[in-house]
């Protein structure tokens, strides 16, 4: 599976930006998919995760009530909709699936394939 993410950018505090993250491959809607992220000299972290059909989603509390993850089986797409952003939100945000069906996976190592990418900047 190549996952090519894409969507971030610079923006100011309390604004908002939409990730995308295009899936390659016939098996995309059996993949659990995640979004994760980087800052410098940090772990990377959970942000949020969807279940093949949608139907189950996790998010970390970080950003519960101002991020939405959804997908389109059609277009083998993840998004990630990211509102009232915060200056530590700032990082690099990396798509990610996760071949194993379960809900509630959090751990970077969990996930089988991983996109390159895409910087989002928060300024205060």
């Amino acid at each position: 599976v190549h996952l090519q993410a894409s969507g971030g950018g610079l923006v100011q505090a309390g604004g908002s930006l939409r990730l995308s993250c295009a899936a390659s491959g016939r098996t995309f809607n059996t993949y659990v998919m995640g979004w994760f992220r980087q800052a410098p000299g940090k772990e990377r972290d959970f942000v949020a995760a969807v279940t093949g059909s949608g139907g189950n989603i996790d998010y970390a509390g970080s950003v519960k009530g101002r991020f939405t993850i959804s997908r389109d089986n059609v277009k083998n797409t993840v998004y990630l909709q990211m509102n009232s952003l915060k200056p530590e939100d700032t990082a690099v945000y990396y798509c990610a699936a996760d071949k194993e069906p379960l809900y509630g996976r959090r751990f970077y190592w969990e996930y089988d394939y991983w996109g390159q990418g895409t910087q989002v900047t928060v300024s205060s």
